[in-house]
């Protein structure tokens, strides 16, 4: 395993939640574009070998802090830590190894419209490893069959449905074999049956590779389906975090209105 992905033993309570040790930790990040701050000092930290949900309302910073998990946007304040090191100090061949050793899921599955499903798979393979084509063939094979798109390695991105785009994604995500996994509202689009669907492959897949998973996601119902843990965003700041019992009986008044969807309390239209 690279050395970016030591489980951080626990020192006191960092790095470590009720369900074991933490690979991901958010420490007080601040993030503001412009005039406008949209993560406000967060603090959670995602354990190892499980699925962590990140919700709340819209707008409230959840895609922000997926991307500062991956680099893809670094904080203004505060520290992001994957396996224990600051990806804020990472340099670019450490930032590289970073995402080589991250699947990300974007919430239309960002395949590349001049390309055959099968060529959009094997992309990061083609990128980032020494494999000949006929390895890459087998693992891109083998990738499409797990998600349920064998047979279909010759579409076009614009022949495919919203939900196959979705799993072709979650494909592509794969190959490279990581330990960490974020989805980007993997749910956005979907009916609640395709929702389902997703969500079941989302967790038989995580549990299979015993990787890490983090998801984005608004159903209350999926989230509960799938999640181990679940920090819970509002004003961009964590207002609750824990595992799916200690949510679900949370004494927070905030907490119990977003995901019982009632309309008394705390959370309104503004």
């Amino acid at each position: 395993m690279s050395q970016l992905y030591k489980a951080v033993e626990p020192q006191s309570t960092r790095g470590a939640t009720q369900n074991g040790h933490a690979i991901i930790e958010c420490q007080e990040v601040i993030k503001a574009f412009g005039d406008h701050t949209v993560l406000d000092g967060v603090s959670c930290s995602m354990p190892e070998g499980e699925i962590s949900v990140v919700m709340g309302p819209s707008g409230t910073g959840k895609s922000v802090l997926l991307r500062h998990i991956v680099g893809l946007l670094l904080p203004d304040q505060g520290d992001v830590l994957v396996g224990g090191r600051s990806v804020p100090d990472l340099n670019e061949e450490q930032l590289l190894e970073l995402r080589r050793n991250i699947g990300m899921l974007f919430q239309d599955g960002a395949l590349f419209s001049s390309m055959s499903l099968f060529d959009n798979v094997a992309f990061p393979l083609r990128q980032h490893t020494r494999k000949g084509e006929k390895e890459i063939r087998d693992v891109v094979m083998d990738r499409l069959k797990e998600v349920g798109l064998a047979g279909s390695e010759k579409k076009m991105p614009g022949e495919l449905s919203g939900g196959m785009r979705k799993r072709a994604g979650f494909a592509r995500a794969l190959v490279m074999e990581p330990k960490i996994l974020l989805f980007d509202e993997p749910d956005s689009g979907l009916d609640p049956v395709r929702t389902a669907l997703l969500c079941d492959l989302i967790k038989e897949i995580q549990r299979k590779y015993k990787s890490t998973a983090v998801v984005i996601s608004h159903d209350i119902k999926a989230v509960f389906e799938i999640a181990d843990y679940i920090v819970l965003l509002h004003g961009g700041k964590v207002v609750d975090q824990g595992s799916k019992e200690e949510i679900k009986n949370s004494p927070k008044e905030f907490t119990q209105q977003f995901i019982k969807g009632a309309v008394a309390g705390p959370l309104g239209m503004d």
